[in-house]
């Protein structure tokens, strides 16, 4: 008996491809806003009209399926079309990491065999100094809010001229959903980036599957009636994934540019933004800058994600009235697996009660299959205080890194993607990550969380900024070295900070192996090109 559900021949065979996403927005919303800068503005309509003219474009440029298409651009409206048309004609958008190195850069769009390259006018010397060393790129496509500048480079034309030449693509074809849809390098710290590819299918079930969840939150919730601003670039993980989902439902969406303090906050009350999502520095700069004082902020809802929320910032941002969540993913997990929610009855408890719930790691989006293992692969038990690394399932998550089967293996081992990072769950599937298995410190045996040492001492009012890594001890094998920057116009010593650590361990919030902790004061934290800190550099530069 065939256990296949029975269908028609006539039946079709809906597959999950990006183009699917966009016929809900044009059949609800078409005359919602899309807008660059406050300068551009769009209808939906009119975004489906250009998405469609640059497929056209690309295909007039000898774009074919399987061909690779690299953006190197700031969060802008073009972006967005490049999100859909490159995938929707069967080619692969290639989200160029402008931050990379030099040499780097080189290496990520020669290893992704980029064929065309779209390149906003701000990255011209960039791509001028090593185009030369660039193999597989044919032609180049200039992007520009000001006109043509000059340049040695030979483009096939500027990206409006060209979109405005052709007739608009009116249907796109029907992929294999599995067909590979986008490419992405992570930054690392180590090596070589890595690169991340992600199917059609896989980003369709990501978008649905954080839609539901960030859809019926009770905390930091998303509707039809927001207005969305990314904060994160476009280039990472397709700034989260949100865009797509926003699209998906149909609600105004504006695109900064590059991020320049004057412009966000300008356009924050211009527009009206309502959801963003940032690392918890640029969250840190928006609610203690005097500059936004002023600023009401409290229709504000934030998701915050790339490294770990200091409570103090949360407390800060609470106290502004800003509905702010973390949220959790890797490069290779498309990226979202978790976000923080509250209760109707936490959402109405004291901002300095709702900070601990708020800023915890989060439960499990839909369709994400979590465990916490420890080091012999058992399930580490939900009492939030035993920890293990967090391995995921979940149908989106990138099935290796290109071209690297050795590494890919190692990500895969024993059918889980491994994260490295190490955490603790409660008895609501509550994940709280504790450190990266790299970066937890072994004191005389025993192990201390760098994370939770720089939310403590992050709290002190003159601490500005703060990394704490791993310094090698002859008697206790390792002990925290806090790297500190202060706050200006704030006086602190070495000995305030010892007091303020150990007023947390006589509280038991902190083991008493933190008492070792050494301070050093340094004028900036070195960060990786997504704001995460780059501990590796700390290392290198404080260590040796």
């Amino acid at each position: 008996m065939d256990d296949l559900i029975w269908r028609t021949e006539s039946a079709y065979d809906f597959p999950l491809t990006i183009k699917h996403m966009f016929a809900t927005p044009l059949a609800n919303n078409p005359e919602q806003e899309i807008t660059y800068r406050g300068q551009v503005r769009m209808t939906y309509r009119t975004f489906r009209e250009r998405v469609g003219r640059l497929a056209a474009a690309l295909v007039g440029l000898g774009v074919k399926v399987g061909d690779t298409v690299g953006v190197l651009d700031w969060d802008s409206h073009r972006y967005l079309e490049c999100f859909y048309a490159v995938p929707m004609i069967g080619a692969v958008l290639h989200t160029v990491n402008v931050r990379l190195s030099p040499e780097q850069l080189v290496y990520t769009i020669d290893h992704a065999e980029d064929d065309v390259l779209l390149i906003n006018a701000e990255f011209l010397p960039l791509i001028e100094n090593v185009k030369g060393r660039i193999d597989t790129v044919k032609q180049f496509v200039l992007m520009t809010d000001d006109g043509a500048p000059e340049t040695p480079l030979s483009f096939a034309g500027d990206y409006e001229s060209l979109l405005a030449a052709v007739k608009p693509t009116a249907e796109f074809p029907d992929l294999d959903e599995n067909t590979r849809a986008t490419t992405f390098y992570s930054t690392g710290t180590t090596g070589l980036p890595k690169g991340v590819s992600f199917s059609h299918r896989q980003i369709v079930l990501h978008t649905l599957g954080a839609a539901a969840t960030i859809c019926s939150a009770r905390a930091c919730h998303l509707s039809r009636e927001d207005v969305y601003m990314p904060l994160t670039p476009m280039f990472h993980v397709h700034a989260w994934g949100i865009p797509y989902i926003a699209t998906m439902l149909g609600i105004k969406q504006v695109y900064p540019g590059k991020y320049v303090p004057d412009v966000l906050l300008k356009l924050f009350v211009t527009e009206s933004v309502t959801f963003s999502h940032c690392v918890p520095s640029i969250l840190n700069m928006l609610v203690t800058n005097p500059a936004t004082a002023a600023i009401d902020l409290s229709n504000w809802k934030v998701i915050i994600g790339g490294a770990a929320l200091p409570k103090s910032t949360a407390l800060a941002a609470l106290k502004r009235g800003v509905d702010v969540v973390v949220g959790y993913g890797l490069s290779e997990t498309c990226p979202v697996l978790t976000i923080s929610d509250l209760t109707r009855a936490q959402c109405e408890l004291p901002p300095e009660e709702q900070v601990s719930l708020r800023t915890r790691t989060g439960t499990p989006i839909a369709l994400v299959d979590l465990k916490i293992v420890d080091e012999q692969g058992d399930e580490v038990p939900h009492d939030d205080k035993a920890t293990g690394e967090i391995l995921v399932r979940a149908p989106w998550l990138t099935q290796g890194y290109h071209k690297d089967h050795a590494n890919s293996e190692k990500l895969w081992e024993d059918g889980w993607l491994h994260t490295q990072d190490i955490a603790a769950w409660d008895g609501h599937d509550s994940v709280r990550i504790t450190d990266r298995a790299k970066d937890i410190i072994k004191v005389g045996g025993e192990w201390l969380s760098s994370l939770e040492l720089e939310d403590i001492v992050s709290s002190h009012p003159a601490v500005a900024d703060v990394a704490v890594i791993a310094q090698p001890d002859d008697k206790w094998g390792e002990v925290p070295l806090g790297l500190v920057v202060g706050r200006p116009g704030h006086e602190v010593s070495a000995r305030d900070l010892h007091a303020h650590v150990k007023s947390f361990i006589a509280a038991g919030v902190l083991p008493r192996e933190a008492v070792l902790t050494v301070v050093r004061f340094v004028d900036a934290i070195e960060r990786t090109a997504i704001g995460k800190i780059n501990k590796v550099a700390l290392r290198e530069k404080y260590l040796g």
